[in-house]
């Protein structure tokens, strides 16, 4: 009964069941940053050979942060994806890039974390950080969170020293001791936790900034090919849906991701990032992005706050309007096709 299941799923999908009739998966450009837990679905379906059952054949870009993966757009070197939400306004503004969902909720994992040493001494007095070097990646979803968490200590941003490096040089940075203070994501404030005894001075969830991922796509790719920009997102949200329902195997199979992307953490890490990252599955997401008339989605609101941040340093001219860049579509694709919803939550109902 299963294999008849599935083979009807097959077909629905656009796929045959014979490889002498088989069609040929559509090739898809997916780009993504490594060893980022909002990416492990690309990595399950991989795996798990979803991707062939959706109809569709990846070609993985990966990028060591949002800003230069959102530009690539420009070269058309990638069509859908997943980065940050600072990135997903900057794409919007600067390379007509929408956002078609969310990967996950990283309030809690990008913070502003002290080295040990340093950390009683700040924790009580936040005002000690006037005139010290801040190490984040900028235009990134920590920029945000970190200037957030100024906010919410006392401290102007202009009393700041802002350095702008890499996530891996932040990390050699404070365990070598060249830094004291940086902003990171996870699993970076992991990393910082175990190598340099470093702690949380304040997370964005801390400082209610909300830090969403987006799913993105090319503006030009989603009108040319809308049918197969569904089938990404049924194959991302199914990814989330297995591993809800596969607690123990999905944590083995992010550990071996993480190791590709040239990260090693540990268990406790790991159950770390399953533990402070929500997801959505395919309801939920069509519910924070619904837009009830003129009344704004949740997810609307979220990355209102984003653009806000994004004009106040500058990255971009003025706070664009979401309605212009985000959109549920796809996602109403997904659920309006009784094969794509049932590919994207059959471990649902598990």
């Amino acid at each position: 009964m299963m294999k008849k299941t599935l083979a009807a799923m097959a077909l629905a999908l656009g796929l045959a069941t014979t490889p002498a009739a088989a069609q040929a998966p559509a090739a898809i450009g997916v780009s993504y940053q490594p060893s980022l837990y909002w990416a492990l679905p690309f990595h399950y379906a991989t795996v798990k050979g979803w991707w062939a059952q959706a109809g569709l054949n990846p070609n993985f870009s990966t990028f060591p942060a949002g800003a230069p993966q959102v530009a690539a757009a420009a070269a058309r070197s990638w069509d859908v994806g997943g980065t940050g939400s600072v990135p997903a306004v900057l794409g919007a503004v600067r390379f007509n890039i929408m956002t078609i969902g969310i990967t996950n909720d990283e309030s809690k994992t990008n913070a502003v974390m002290v080295r040990g040493d340093r950390f009683d001494a700040i924790r009580a007095n936040p005002a000690s950080l006037r005139g010290q070097r801040l190490l984040l990646t900028t235009n990134s979803t920590v920029h945000f969170a970190a200037r957030r968490c100024l906010e919410r200590l006392g401290v102007n941003a202009a009393d700041m020293q802002f350095v702008n490096l890499g996530q891996a040089q932040i990390i050699t940075a404070l365990t070598s001791n060249n830094g004291d203070i940086a902003g990171v994501w996870a699993p970076n404030t992991y990393t910082l936790e175990e190598r340099a005894n470093a702690r949380y001075l304040c997370s964005g969830a801390e400082a209610n900034a909300i830090v969403p991922g987006a799913l993105i796509v090319r503006s030009d790719f989603a009108k040319e090919r809308p049918d197969d920009v569904a089938k990404f997102l049924a194959v991302y949200l199914r990814g989330w849906s297995w591993a809800k329902a596969n607690p123990a195997e999905a944590r083995r199979l992010a550990l071996d991701f993480y190791k590709q992307g040239g990260l090693e953490v540990s268990e406790r890490a790991m159950d770390q990032e399953f533990a402070l990252r929500p997801t959505f599955g395919l309801d939920e997401q069509l519910r924070i992005m619904a837009r009830n008339g003129a009344t704004p989605s949740v997810v609307d609101g979220w990355f209102g706050e984003i653009g806000k941040f994004a004009a106040e340093v500058g990255t971009i001219p003025a706070n664009p309007a979401a309605a212009s860049y985000i959109s549920d579509d796809f996602l109403k694709r997904v659920a309006a096709n009784p094969q794509l919803r049932a590919f994207a939550t059959e471990f649902d109902r598990r």
